[in-house]
């Protein structure tokens, strides 16, 4: 039996459905499994200003969200003993750091963790690259470390996807979107990911929308600011097709949740193994906090991968408990795990707002509703 009455799938649908009534983004989707059952399945609104109605199906940019999929790819390898948490980077990549330099010492756990040093790159804001896989590698190859690796905690915002998927393919062969997929999605059957397009597959991506900071206007299309911005390359289908393993996941609420229910089970879900629960525990630990990210200017607690909760800014519920794992991904989507309440939350829009606060309130209303109902 569901520990989710209807009344409570009821009233929560009701503060999805205001979400989209007061203009907070087009169009939205939220899953949730709980003891491994699917319990909401919501999709609503439409999938740009002038878009087709939004359904389960429809695919929506991810942004940072698509770090936990690379990551999980590594920590499948690493399960296999491909390779290890402490080994160099360079035991694997050889052309990443000169001999005898403190970047030739960044292990993998660094990278892992956000403190290898390589929290930004040249190309951080040059869209119009990222979809050169060999001239990326070579740029990171050439960046010296902007902080001594291992001291500082600083979001690899775009750099940790980079870092990750080269490392899959020395060791496994195979790109990280391939990888991925072998590993991650078609064990769990989420047929509507991937990071980034293939060549067979049509750009129907959801278009994404920049907020002003409190816009509630109930015309959304009006008043974009700097988020527009910072939105705007992730509607560009060279950035839609390109590889950017730490932000251009293509996928669904419904995807996410299955991966964030088989991960607070301990790594299986539906008879499907995908990791042993050895290594959800030691991925999911504490391994660096900071008050102050470097990058990001907010509290940050990192695992493997994954950021903790435990945080006042940490986007798992107003309480945030510390067991909770997840990711967010730039104000627009949030996924999470409660190994303890065996939850597996997924919220996907096509609204960017203010990630400080707006995102951050809205994804914690609707998180909190759900603990508050099986209570």
């Amino acid at each position: 039996m569901s520990r989710l009455a209807d009344t409570d799938r009821e009233r929560i649908a009701a503060l999805f459905e205001r979400h989209l009534e007061v203009g907070l983004h087009h169009g939205a989707q939220l899953a949730v499994f709980v003891d491994g059952e699917l319990v909401i399945d919501l999709a609503g609104g439409t999938a740009g200003p002038d878009g087709d109605a939004e359904t389960h199906k429809t695919r929506h940019v991810l942004f940072s969200c698509t770090k936990p999929y690379a990551a999980v790819t590594l920590h499948s390898l690493i399960e296999e003993g491909a390779l290890a948490y402490d080994d160099r980077v360079v035991d694997h990549w050889p052309e990443f750091a000169d001999a005898g330099t403190d970047k030739a010492e960044i292990t993998v756990r660094q990278v892992l963790s956000h403190t290898a040093g390589l929290q930004k790159s040249k190309i951080d804001d040059r869209p119009t690259v990222w979809d050169e896989w060999d001239s990326v590698v070579e740029t990171l190859e050439e960046q010296d470390p902007l902080s001594p690796p291992g001291e500082l905690p600083a979001y690899h915002a775009l750099t940790f996807g980079w870092l990750v998927g080269e490392l899959v393919r020395r060791v496994s062969g195979t790109p990280i979107e391939e990888a991925a997929a072998e590993r991650v999605f078609e064990p769990l059957e989420m047929e509507h990911t991937g990071i980034g397009l293939r060549e067979d597959e049509d750009d129907d991506v959801a278009t994404v929308v920049g907020f002003d900071p409190f816009d509630r206007c109930r015309d959304p299309g009006e008043g974009l600011g700097d988020n527009a911005a910072v939105a705007a390359p992730f509607n560009a289908e060279t950035v839609h097709r390109a590889v950017v393993p730490a932000a251009n996941g293509i996928g669904t609420a419904r995807d996410m949740a299955r991966f964030y229910a088989c991960l607070a089970n301990g790594g299986e879900l539906e008879g499907t193994r995908l990791l042993e629960s050895g290594t959800v525990d030691r991925m999911t630990r504490l391994e660096a906090e900071t008050a102050s990210d470097g990058t990001l200017d907010r509290e940050a607690r990192f695992a493997l991968g994954f950021w903790k909760g435990g945080t006042t800014v940490a986007p798992y519920g107003t309480l945030s408990p510390a067991h909770v794992f997840g990711h967010a991904g730039l104000g627009s989507s949030v996924g999470w795990a409660d190994p303890e309440e065996n939850i597996g939350f997924a919220y996907v829009t096509n609204g960017v707002r203010d990630g400080t606060y707006e995102h951050i309130a809205r994804v914690n209303a609707l998180a909190d509703a759900v603990r508050l109902a099986l209570r």
